[in-house]
């Protein structure tokens, strides 16, 4: 299960930043409004940030489930990674 989602869309979902390399980041919630091989947009209560993949290890719920992800999991475009599926 946790495999599958790793490989499919992310945008739209809720997530909450565990870890990054900016402490300021950490903690920091919010729903993925975009993504690109790199980065990650997110919308949090206040504003828009862009995050960069590598940088963080964020949780996601779906399902039911929730699953932590390391960004450097998902580093390549939404489209090459659906296509693992």
């Amino acid at each position: 299960m946790e495999k599958n989602l790793k490989k499919g869309e992310i945008i739209g979902k809720n997530i909450e930043i565990i870890s990054s390399k900016n402490p300021s980041n950490k903690g920091l919630k919010g729903k993925i409004i975009d993504e690109t091989k790199n980065t990650i947009k997110i919308k949090t209560t206040k504003n828009e940030k862009i995050l960069i993949k590598k940088n963080i290890t964020f949780k996601m719920k779906t399902n039911n489930n929730e699953i932590t992800i390391m960004g450097e999991e998902i580093q390549m475009s939404p489209e090459e990674r659906i296509k693992l599926r």
